[in-house]
């Protein structure tokens, strides 16, 4: 089997595995997030803490044995533009809200017959499509070269490298330290410690995103037909699965589109065994319009990020890039500010009963 057809096999094995612990564990920033700063229920945002954690530290040892050179992935180029990675962030954070979930968030729920989620994934396609290569280009490229720098550090360890330590104990203690961070407040909460199903898909989730750093940068490395080195995201990915539905001909199947594939159908056959899945649709078409501009929110602001909650929040980091916290922050700001404060969005039935009443 060429290299190529392993890279696309392993992402599918990759998406299934997502799919199913998605749907059993309900892991989303999204969710996690509302969980903590309007429920008070702090379990799933420790789950996210704990699979950054495990992503690190499972990422940074295949980049410290050699294993997989991270440096050639988008995170850790040279030139990046701090501004709009932090305003896509915020634009993909308020998106979030509005659509009730991220784009893998989207693909988890569509397999458990969410109709809704379709739209989601559909209008999020477009959006990243046309900020990608469409309308919306031109004016993301220009924003870029306005703004962009090349900077002499891009990362956490080549930060410390700037004060003599070498560039191994640099990898080291920058993981180390951001590791025991978020293990300290993942387990500091009594409700996290006695979730052994949070806790495992925090685990489950990190390992598979190192494990497409290895598919991608081992398994894909081929001189002749070199596979782009990535891991887990779906902005853009979702965006490809899109154009590939439509025009196959002449396109490619790659990780990222074998990885949405799996992740649908794991969800899908998850939720079939497990008599979980059940037709949903919208509840009004308020509640459609509201859904359908986070998602288009969600495809514009991950294009100019770089990637989602998972493909900055989780891939980004764990190469310790110094532009993925940027647009973490970014996305982090603008869910914090759909959920709470002067742009809250308001929950769907109150917004509805007060435009009844108006």
């Amino acid at each position: 089997m060429e290299s190529t057809q392993l890279v696309i096999l392993a992402g599918l094995v990759i998406g299934l595995v997502y799919g199913a612990v998605g749907l059993l564990s309900g892991f989303c920033l999204m969710s996690s997030m509302r969980g903590w700063l309007a429920e008070g229920d702090g379990r799933l945002v420790r789950s996210y803490a704990l699979a950054i954690a495990v992503a690190i530290a499972a990422s940074q040892l295949l980049a410290g044995s050699g294993t997989v050179d991270l440096g050639k992935s988008i995170y850790l180029q040279p030139s990046f533009s701090p501004a709009v990675l932090f305003l896509g962030g915020l634009l993909f954070g308020y998106g979030m809200v509005l659509s009730n979930g991220c784009g893998s968030r989207a693909l988890v729920l569509l397999g458990r017959g969410n109709l809704r989620s379709f739209v989601v994934v559909i209008v999020l396609a477009i959006a990243a499509q046309m900020t990608l290569k469409g309308l919306i280009a031109p004016g993301r490229i220009a924003l870029v070269q306005a703004t962009q720098t090349t900077a002499a550090v891009n990362s956490l360890p080549s930060l410390l490298t700037t004060h003599g330590f070498t560039e191994s104990l640099s990898r080291a203690l920058a993981a180390a330290a951001t590791i025991l961070a978020l293990i300290l407040f993942a387990f500091a909460h009594p409700a996290f410690r006695r979730s052994p199903g949070q806790i495992a898909a925090g685990i489950i989730v990190g390992l598979l995103v190192a494990g497409g750093w290895l598919v991608t940068g081992y398994l894909g490395a081929d001189d002749f037909n070199p596979v782009p080195v990535t891991s887990l995201t779906f902005i853009a990915p979702i965006a490809d699965s899109l154009q590939y539905a439509m025009l196959s001909t002449g396109l490619t199947l790659n990780f990222g589109i074998a990885t949405v594939a799996g992740v649908f159908t794991g969800s899908l056959v998850t939720a079939v065994a497990t008599r979980r899945f059940k037709l949903e649709g919208y509840s009004s078409p308020r509640h459609m319009l509201r859904s359908a501009t986070g998602a288009a929110l969600m495809g514009i602001g991950g294009v100019m990020a770089f990637g989602c909650s998972i493909g900055q929040g989780l891939t980004g980091v764990s190469t310790l890039a110094l532009g993925s916290f940027v647009a973490v922050a970014g996305i982090l700001l603008g869910t914090a500010a759909g959920l709470r404060g002067a742009l809250r969005v308001q929950p769907l039935q109150a917004a509805e009963a007060d435009s009844r009443a108006a």
